[in-house]
């Protein structure tokens, strides 16, 4: 018992250590200055009234870059377009366009979203982000310096939850903070692109070299995808320093769980053998063996071993601000995830954005077979 105590904790403090280290690595890369500004196109799906909404894309606004434009694209009854337009109302000196559409036969709603953006982008360079991010003024300027540093490729950054105001939105940051970043950055700097597409900078050019946004349109991890096949075809894939605030507020612990749930059914379908090994990565699963192994060593193990990965990764991504977020809920994100890990293998459909989809093999979507009624003898 103590020799298999032993062996899974020592596989644990490496895989959070090397989460750490690669985390430190992303976050604290040195960029060189901007050799040229090249112009780019910011797409900016929108889906609702996401908290803090206006405040989010004015900071893509106020971005310090010469060349820019922003194109903002919605199905024609989405709320947040009227919010996008007010914002665009007071930075008339910076080009804003607007895609409204109906849809389309894709099933990845944010993919469907931007097929019909894409055509509206003047430019070659194209950045995606999120409407629930909000970006310092330098974002454009760097995120275009490491892409002409690297000869191109795909570029993007690594986010941490801010202006958390519930539960959910404070299990939200520890998990991401901790586990989940350091599971895009590890592999990522490893040569293993592990794209998480809350703001993504590449080529269009090159999107279109490896298939174009159409090979993402069945697809339910559209971000991982893509930088596989980038990943596949040569180009690099990379993260940039900037540790960009994803803004939830209020998020409730249920949307809270189905996130992580729909995640976790994702890692399942697309990298099974790792998907399987998660618990020893987290520090509550191992903490029985632990104790009766290893004694008051083992508990104290576990607790340094949270301490690294959650308040060490929020430290990272956040510093100071809020550090009582993970020192406090570090024991009960992990008993949440646990349980959403045991699920997910066993789940078959997802509910995304109100569209219920059938999830496949390397997360293909289907649709649901409409269910006949019985035939009723007249």
């Amino acid at each position: 018992m103590t020799l298999v105590a032993l062996v899974l904790m020592t596989i644990c403090s490496a895989w959070i250590t090397a989460g750490w280290i690669a985390t430190f690595k992303a976050t604290r890369r040195r960029v060189a200055p901007l050799a040229r500004s090249e112009p780019l196109s910011v797409l900016k799906p929108l889906c609702g009234v996401d908290p803090d909404l206006e405040d989010n894309l004015e900071s893509l606004f106020r971005q310090s870059y010469p060349d820019y434009e922003l194109v903002f694209g919605a199905r024609g009854d989405d709320p947040g377009l009227a919010a996008a337009r007010r914002v665009a109302a007071r930075f008339p000196e910076v080009r804003a366009r607007f895609v409204v559409h109906d849809g389309g036969p894709e099933l990845n709603p944010k993919v469907q979203n931007l097929r019909r953006m894409l055509p509206a982008a003047a430019h070659d360079l194209i950045l995606i982000s999120d409407s629930s991010l909000r970006a310092p003024p330098h974002l454009l300027r760097e995120l275009v310096g490491v892409h002409q540093e690297q000869g191109g490729g795909l570029v993007m950054n690594l986010f941490a939850t801010a202006h958390e105001e519930s539960l959910g939105s404070a299990l939200e940051s520890v998990q991401g903070a901790g586990f989940c970043m350091a599971g895009v950055a590890l592999p990522t700097l490893l040569g293993e692109a592990a794209v998480v597409g809350k703001s993504t900078l590449l080529s269009r050019r090159e999107l279109d070299a490896v298939g174009g946004l159409e090979r993402l349109s069945d697809v339910l991890a559209e971000d991982f995808v893509l930088g596989k096949l980038f990943q596949h075809a040569g180009l690099k894939v990379t993260i940039a320093p900037t540790v960009l605030e994803n803004v939830t507020r209020r998020l409730s612990v249920r949307a809270f769980v189905a996130r992580h749930l729909r995640w976790s059914m994702m890692r399942w379908r697309l990298e099974p053998g790792a998907a399987a090994l998660e618990p020893l990565a987290r520090p509550l699963a191992l903490l029985p063996l632990a104790a009766v192994g290893l004694g008051s060593v083992g508990v104290a193990w576990c607790a340094a071993l949270w301490l690294l990965r959650d308040a060490g990764g929020h430290l990272l991504l956040r510093g100071w601000k809020r550090l009582w977020v993970p020192l406090l809920l570090a024991p009960l994100s992990d008993l949440m995830m646990l349980i959403v890990w045991a699920c997910a293998p066993l789940k078959r459909h997802v509910s995304w954005r109100g569209t219920r989809l059938r999830l496949g093999a390397g997360t293909l979507l289907y649709r649901e077979a409409p269910r006949l009624s019985p035939l009723v003898p007249g």
